[in-house]
């Protein structure tokens, strides 16, 4: 297990990329109630983000900017004297990087090396990047469950996006000895998540309307589902790790390591939100998506002493019940 050297964020500046998405909102919460200073980069704000309903904007120095632009995400490294960068933001929907995959692209690598040249550019201040990457950074694999020694062979734009971001990761820690590491983790889930493309807001919300779910695919393609306060506290360690430098430009899995169809997972957003099973529209229409991915977390137990915390039966309730005040159920 890692020896951690961070006992408190009391004293720590973090920059947050992609704050207000469903991870980043419930991170920078976190951050503050730790009691760091956390300063966030903005581009666009959703009035239904978790990290405006609940006041957590009020409490952040916001950068408002794009992470394509390098001077914009140097000037909230150097303005703020940031020592700690949780990179965040990105194009996080499959189906988006699809259509416009040069703007994923540019998302998702120019934002990722702007990030760490501005970490490179600045080692005096910078301690510790964590890169919040994903699953689809392996690509297909012949043998499941993912492990960190796999090559990245991504096909799809939104795949190939992560792995190449990954890679960038691990060229700047090997060549600049920049202290990254890198998170991936499989099917996030949790209360602040507005993109209802996704199985577990999607279902949750029709439900709540009274209106027929819908599933994307034929039902039978297998996830792991992680909810978003064990992504959280994965994120916060890593950081912590991060600073030691004895696993710097690696990854590291995160997963409850309980892989689910999406079947398996509708069925049971269905029993927390109405307590019965609801028929849904099976459309059968997800096009370049891997069929099955989940992610084996035994490094990150052996080596930095994580496991997941929150069950699917508590992580649903949480969910369903910040649904039910958003959409006023």
């Amino acid at each position: 297990m890692a020896d951690l050297v961070m006992t408190s964020w009391s004293s720590q500046r973090v920059l947050v990329t992609g704050a207000t998405g469903v991870v980043g909102s419930w991170l920078t919460r976190r951050l503050l109630d730790e009691g760091a200073y956390v300063v966030a980069l903005v581009r666009d704000l959703d009035p239904q983000s978790e990290l405006l309903r609940s006041g957590t904007l009020q409490r952040v120095a916001v950068v408002n900017g794009e992470l394509e632009d390098a001077v914009t995400v140097e000037r909230a490294v150097v303005d703020h004297d940031i020592d700690t960068i949780m990179h965040l933001g990105a194009q996080t929907i499959v189906g988006a990087a699809l259509r416009s995959p040069v703007s994923a692209f540019a998302s998702n690598l120019t934002g990722t090396w702007n990030v760490l040249e501005a970490a490179r550019l600045h080692a005096s201040l910078v301690h510790s990047v964590v890169i919040a990457s994903s699953d689809k950074a392996y690509g297909t694999a012949a043998q499941l469950p993912y492990t960190e020694d796999m090559p990245l062979q991504g096909r799809g734009p939104y795949d190939v996006s992560k792995s190449c971001a990954d890679l960038l990761a691990t060229s700047y820690a090997v060549t600049y000895d920049v202290p990254v590491l890198v998170a991936r983790c499989g099917n996030i889930y949790g209360g602040g998540d507005l993109n209802w493309s996704r199985i577990v807001p999607g279902t949750i919300r029709s439900l709540l309307q009274g209106e027929q779910p819908v599933l994307r695919s034929d039902g039978t393609f297998r996830r792991d589902y992680l909810h978003v306060d064990d992504v959280v506290a994965a994120y916060l360690l890593l950081a912590e790790v991060a600073r030691d430098g004895s696993h710097s430009g690696e990854a590291f899995n995160f997963s409850n390591e309980a892989p689910l169809t999406v079947r398996e997972i509708y069925d049971l957003v269905c029993k927390a939100t109405v307590g019965s099973l609801v028929e849904p529209q099976v459309l059968n229409q997800a096009e370049h998506e891997i069929r099955d991915q989940w992610l084996s977390a035994a490094k990150a137990h052996t080596e930095l002493g994580w496991s997941a915390q929150v069950s699917m039966i508590d992580g649903l309730a949480r969910t369903v019940g910040w649904y039910r005040d958003l959409l006023g159920h």
